[in-house]
C-alpha cells in the first residue's frame, strides 16, 4: 500500500492543491486508495482570465501551420511516454487493448488534426469560408465570409471512461483553431488525465496558459464565461442539461456542445442469416462492444435489433461468446475485460439492469454472481457481461429509455425492415447505429431511415471486415455526436471541429481592402505586372503579381489533331451537324482540356526557375464555348502563398482566367504549384 497522492490543478501558470484533503479515488481492480482530489480555493475567474489574456494572444499570433506543427511535436513527445500512461491506466480497470484506444487513440487523434491542419488549412491566421460574393456590377464592392478564433477559452468537461482520449480529441481542434483550453476531467479517473497534463506542461511545447487543468469541482467557473468562450460536456443528459441552462451560458449565448446518453443500436439485416459472414461479424461486433472498456463507451451497442427468425441463433451465439470472455485483473495477459471504473459505477449498472428487466429477461450473465479468471470480486468493481432479451420491443419503454453504462445489451426482434428502423429511431437520438448486411437495398433503406436520428452510421459486411474500424470507434475525420438525447453536438469531424471554435463573419468592402484582410487576391484587387511571376521565388513573389499573356487563335487543325492524339473524338468536336443540334453549341467546339493545355502554353515560363512543379488545378470550369477562329488570352494572378515551415518550398495558388477576343471568360480555374523559397540558393543547397 502506498500513500494516495494528492492531485493538483494546473491553473494560472502553476500546480495548485485544493484547500481540503478531498475525495478518495480507488483502484478499480483492488479497491486501494490511490489519489485524493479537491479543487477548493481555486480562483476560477482568474483561471479563465489567464487563458484569455496570456495564452490567447500567443495562439492567435500563430498561423494554422504553426499550431499544427505544435500539435505534431506534442503528439510525438507523448507517444514516446505512452508506457507510463499504460501503467497508470490499469488502475482505471482498462486492459492493454482498452488503454490503447484511450492512450494511443487519443494521441493519434491529436496527430491527425496536426496533419489535417497542415494539409487542409492555409498558412495564415484567418480562414476564408466560401467564395467571394460580388455586391456590385463594377467589382468595387464585394464580401467574403471569414473565420477567426474566438478570443475566449474553451472549457472541456469530460467523462470518466476515456480520461486521455476524451481530453485530446477536444483540445486538438481547439488549439488548432487558436483558442486556449481549460480541461475538467471526471473525478473517478482524473489521476490519469493529471499525469498526462503534467507531461504536456513539462514538454514546454504549448504557450503558457494554452492548457489548464481542474482536478475536482468546477465551482463557480461557469459564472464567469462570456460570449467569446465555449463549453463542451461529455456525460449524463441530466448533468448536461443543467450545465447548458446555466444562467451565464444562456445570458451570453455561450457555445455549448454536449455528448450525452446514447442508446446505440446495431441492426442485423434480413439477408444476414445464421451461417453468413455478416451474421458472424455481427456476433463478434456486439460481443466486442459489450466487453471493450467493460462496456463503458458512449458508442457501445445497447440495443441489438435482429430478424425474429434469427434471434434464437443470435442469442445462443452471443451467450457462447460472452461466457468464454475472461474477466479479471486488467494487467493479466489473458484478461479480456477488466472491472468497471468504480464501485459506484458497478452499483449504478446493476440498478439499471433491474430497470431493464421491466421489459426484458436476462438470457446470459448474472449481474450478482461475478466469476473471474483473476482478481477478487469483493475488492474490485467487477461485473460479468449481461445480455437481455425483449420479445415485444415496440410496446416496451425501459429498453429505449434506460442506459446501463457497462457490459450490458438487449436483443430485440423485428418482423420487417420498417420495424427495425422504427426500433432504432425509438432511441430518440444516438451517437452511432450500424447495419450488417450484404444487400444494397437493405443498406439504403436502413441508412436513410436511421441517419436523421444518428451522428454516424456504420455499414458492416464481408468486404470491409478486415479494414473496418467497427461500430464503436470515433475517428478524427468524422463527426462524433448525435441528435436528440445524444446531446445534439458534433465533435471532431476534421476541420469541421476546428471551425466550432471560430467566429464566422461576413466582411464587406473594396476588393483591395478585402484582399489585405484575408491574405488572398480577389477579383478587383490591385495587380502588379512586370517580371514574369514564374521567375520569382517565394522571397520575391507577392499576392497580386500578374501576367497577361500573348494570344493564340484556335484552328480546326488544332481541334482535330487534339482529338485524334488524345482519342477524345466526342461528336461536339468532330461532327458539325451533331454539334449544331446540341442546345449549348452553334457549331463544332474546342475541347475544354485543349483550352487548358493551350492556356498553360501561354503562361508557362519554360526555363528552370523557382517554380518546381505543378500539382493540380482546383475549381476548373468551362464557361463559354470556343469555336474555330476564336482567339484566347490568359490572365494569371498570384492568388495565395503558403510557405511550408520545414521545407525549402511552399504552395502557390494562381488565379487563371482564359478569355476570348470578345473579353468573355471561357475558362476559370486555380493552378497549384510548388515554388522554391529562394532561387537559386535552395536548388544549389539541394544539389
Amino acid at each position: 500500500m502506498t500513500t494516495p497522492r494528492r492531485l493538483e490543478s494546473y491553473v494560472c501558470g502553476r500546480w495548485t492543491q485544493g484547500a481540503k484533503e478531498g475525495q478518495s479515488l480507488l483502484d478499480a481492480s483492488t479497491g486501494d486508495a490511490i489519489a485524493l482530489i479537491d479543487s477548493t480555493g481555486i480562483d476560477f475567474a482568474a483561471t479563465l482570465a489567464h487563458g484569455r489574456d496570456v495564452a490567447g494572444p500567443k495562439l492567435r499570433a500563430m498561423s494554422f501551420h504553426d499550431r499544427a506543427a505544435m500539435l505534431k511535436a506534442l503528439g510525438l513527445a507523448l507517444m514516446g511516454m505512452k508506457e507510463e500512461f499504460y501503467a497508470e491506466s490499469l488502475k482505471t480497470g482498462a486492459t492493454r487493448s482498452d488503454g490503447w484506444v484511450d492512450i494511443e487513440g487519443g494521441i493519434g487523434t491529436m496527430l491527425t488534426f496536426a496533419s489535417k491542419g497542415r494539409r487542409e488549412l492555409p498558412n495564415t491566421r484567418v480562414l476564408t469560408d466560401g467564395d467571394v460574393e460580388p455586391l456590385s456590377k463594377d467589382a468595387s464592392f464585394s464580401a467574403q465570409h471569414i473565420l477567426t478564433p474566438l478570443q475566449g477559452v474553451a472549457v472541456h468537461i469530460n467523462a470518466f471512461n476515456f480520461p486521455i482520449w476524451g481530453m485530446l480529441e477536444k483540445i486538438a481542434p481547439t488549439l488548432l483553431a487558436g483558442v486556449p483550453c481549460v480541461v475538467k476531467p471526471a473525478s473517478q479517473t482524473a489521476y490519469l488525465t493529471e499525469l498526462m497534463v503534467r507531461r504536456i506542461i513539462e514538454t514546454d511545447i504549448l504557450p503558457e496558459g494554452a492548457l489548464q487543468l481542474i482536478c475536482g469541482s468546477v465551482g463557480d467557473l461557469l459564472d464567469h464565461v462570456t460570449g467569446q468562450d465555449a463549453v463542451t460536456f461529455t456525460g449524463s443528459a441530466w448533468t448536461g442539461r443543467k450545465l447548458k441552462s446555466h444562467p451565464a451560458v444562456v445570458a451570453n449565448s455561450v457555445r455549448f456542445t454536449m455528448e450525452a446518453d446514447s442508446l446505440n443500436a446495431a441492426i442485423l439485416g434480413p439477408d444476414a442469416v445464421s451461417g453468413t459472414p455478416e451474421f458472424d461479424l455481427f456476433v463478434k461486433e456486439v460481443a466486442r462492444e459489450m466487453t471493450a472498456k467493460a462496456g463503458q463507451k458512449c458508442t457501445a451497442i445497447r440495443r441489438v435489433i435482429a430478424p425474429r427468425e434469427q434471434v434464437q441463433a443470435l442469442v445462443a451465439a452471443l451467450r457462447e461468446r460472452l461466457e468464454k470472455t475472461p474477466v479479471g485483473m486488467p494487467g493479466e495477459e489473458g484478461t479480456r475485460m477488466g472491472p468497471l471504473a468504480s464501485f459506484d459505477q458497478r452499483d449504478e449498472v446493476r440498478d439499471r439492469i433491474r430497470d431493464l428487466q421491466a421489459d426484458a429477461e436476462i438470457v446470459a450473465g448474472n449481474p450478482d454472481d461475478v466469476r473471474l479468471t483473476s482478481g477478487d470480486a469483493t475488492r474490485g468493481a467487477f461485473l460479468n457481461p449481461v445480455l437481455l432479451y425483449a420479445d415485444r420491443p415496440l410496446a416496451a419503454t425501459a429498453i429505449h429509455d434506460v442506459e446501463a453504462f457497462g457490459p450490458v445489451s438487449t436483443v430485440m426482434p423485428y418482423d420487417d425492415l420498417d420495424q427495425a428502423i422504427t426500433l432504432a429511431q425509438m432511441g430518440k437520438g444516438s451517437l452511432v447505429s450500424s447495419v450488417f448486411t450484404d444487400d444494397p437495398k437493405v443498406a439504403e433503406d436502413v441508412v436513410l431511415g436511421v441517419a436523421p436520428f444518428h451522428g454516424r452510421v456504420l455499414i458492416g459486411n464481408r468486404a470491409s471486415a478486415r479494414t473496418s474500424t467497427g461500430h464503436g470507434s470515433p475517428l478524427a475525420p468524422l463527426v462524433h455526436g448525435g441528435p436528440g438525447r445524444a446531446g445534439g453536438g458534433e465533435e471532431m469531424g476534421g476541420i469541421r471541429g476546428v471551425k466550432h471554435y471560430m467566429q464566422r463573419t461576413a466582411v464587406q468592402g473594396t476588393p483591395r481592402l478585402l484582399s489585405a484582410v484575408i491574405g488572398r487576391w480577389i477579383e478587383g484587387a490591385p495587380a502588379n505586372q512586370g517580371v514574369h511571376p514564374f521567375r520569382k521565388s517565394l522571397a520575391e513573389l507577392r499576392i497580386g503579381d500578374q501576367l497577361v499573356t500573348a494570344t493564340r487563335t484556335i484552328t480546326r487543325e488544332d481541334v482535330e489533331h487534339f482529338a485524334h492524339f488524345t482519342g477524345d473524338t466526342f461528336y461536339a468536336h468532330m461532327d458539325e451537324v451533331a454539334a449544331k443540334a446540341n442546345p449549348f453549341f452553334d457549331d463544332r467546339v474546342a475541347h475544354g482540356y485543349l483550352i487548358a493545355s493551350f492556356a498553360a502554353g501561354l503562361f508557362v515560363e519554360p526555363n528552370p526557375g523557382p517554380v518546381l512543379a505543378n500539382y493540380g488545378v482546383d475549381n476548373m470550369r468551362f464557361l463559354a464555348p470556343v469555336y474555330f477562329g476564336d482567339t484566347l488570352q490568359v490572365r494569371l494572378t498570384c492568388k495565395e502563398i503558403n510557405p511550408r515551415a520545414n521545407a525549402d518550398h511552399g504552395e502557390v495558388r494562381w488565379d487563371c482566367q482564359v478569355t476570348n477576343q470578345k473579353s468573355e471568360v471561357v475558362a476559370q480555374y486555380d493552378v497549384l504549384t510548388m515554388v522554391a523559397k529562394t532561387w537559386p540558393a535552395a536548388v544549389q543547397a539541394a544539389e
